[in-house]
């Protein structure tokens, strides 16, 4: 990871890993605003999900322009903040950050099973469980080169946030 903190964090991983519960914490901790990936969906992007369809690149590629625009305003009015989303391809961890060493890509990382356990316990989210082996297929692992944390989510969301700070720079967070 970069040496100087970053401003802007984007919390990522396939559905049911975590990325709300991880992003509302590591954000209450900063001070920094949050922003949930959810809530920039078009609504017919979250009715093919209800239906149990995967999105495509296509379906994607607003998304993902919206969150990154929501990054960028970040990052030119000097207001820090935390940001989910899945991210599940180089291509678009590229898109949300940039280039910029001041975001910083954060990806979540536990078994299927633990996360489709997760999934099956949450309650009234429109992502259907079954769709989660459609997000294990696109999930590309950071690569040679590529500036993305990996944060092990086996423990307490605690934990995860632990690791997150301590990773990306001591100075950047409040003891």
């Amino acid at each position: 990871m970069s040496t100087s903190p970053p401003t802007v964090i984007v919390i990522a991983g396939v559905s049911g890993s975590g990325k709300t519960t991880i992003g509302t914490l590591l954000a209450e901790r900063l001070g920094w605003e949050y922003a949930e990936a959810d809530a920039f969906h078009s609504e017919a992007n979250i009715a093919k999900m209800r239906a149990g369809h995967p999105l495509t690149d296509a379906d994607r590629a607003p998304w993902l322009r919206t969150i990154a625009a929501w990054i960028s305003d970040r990052l030119d009015t000097g207001r820090p903040g935390v940001v989910t989303c899945s991210a599940l391809k180089r291509t678009y961890r590229d898109i949300l950050t940039g280039g910029n060493s001041a975001v910083a890509m954060v990806l979540l990382d536990g078994d299927r099973d633990l996360i489709a356990a997760r999934m099956k316990a949450r309650k009234g989210h429109f992502f259907k469980a079954d769709l989660l082996d459609s997000q294990f297929a696109d999930l590309e692992l950071p690569g040679p080169g590529e500036d993305v944390l990996t944060a092990p989510i086996a423990g307490s969301p605690e934990e995860t946030v632990d690791h997150i700070m301590e990773a990306l720079s001591p100075d950047a967070v409040p003891s």
